[in-house]
């Protein structure tokens, strides 16, 4: 993660270690600790939005698994409190790799990763986190060797479609997932 004019800092392996600062927030690794915060945020921000179909939930099963296991979870904090997170997910050959909804080999299911929920509260919005979880996503993606990144996101959801799109995600196909909701499906070659 290179340095750039928001804020300063290295990505760090140390698990709790700040990764970056943007501002006043602080960027870390998050922990089997903070799942009960993570669902808090998510509950408490997507109860708030026009509409449920807009935001895909995850219940705590899921939030505890990709904190380590299947993938990796990013937060940012303001003044020590968990303002917003994203989930870098690594399927690997689980039925519901969205590789294969991509058309991917199975043989290549492994190197899917797929750039899954961010969250910003209302009170750090506007700051690029989401643009910065991309990049960040991306960037350990590409460290572990991934070669397929996919994403998804709701139609309406303008603000999410837009920074995919300048993060070089390519609109592939559009169809019902989650329960039937749409969802526009983004993919990205990282080799």
């Amino acid at each position: 993660m290179s340095t750039n004019e928001t804020g300063t800092g290295q990505l760090s392996e140390g698990q709790y270690s700040i990764v970056h600062i943007i501002g006043e927030l602080d960027i870390r690794r998050l922990s089997q600790e903070d799942v009960p915060d993570i669902f808090k945020l998510m509950e408490e921000v997507v109860s708030r939005l026009p509409s449920r179909s807009l935001f895909a939930t995850d219940d705590m099963d899921y939030l505890y698994s990709h904190i380590e296991e299947h993938g990796e979870i990013y937060g940012a904090f303001a003044k020590g409190r968990l303002a917003a997170y994203s989930v870098l997910a690594f399927p690997g050959a689980d039925a519901k790799n969205l590789g294969r909804e991509f058309g991917v080999p199975e043989d290549e299911l492994e190197q899917v990763a797929v750039l899954d929920a961010t969250i910003v509260h209302e009170s750090v919005r506007g700051r690029g986190l989401q643009r910065y979880f991309h990049q960040l996503r991306e960037q350990r993606a590409r460290s572990r060797g991934f070669r397929y990144l996919y994403s998804t996101v709701h139609p309406d959801n303008t603000a999410s479609r837009r920074n995919l799109e300048s993060a070089g995600f390519t609109l592939k196909f559009t169809r019902p997932m989650y329960g039937g909701s749409p969802r526009h499906c983004y993919a990205k070659r990282l080799d």
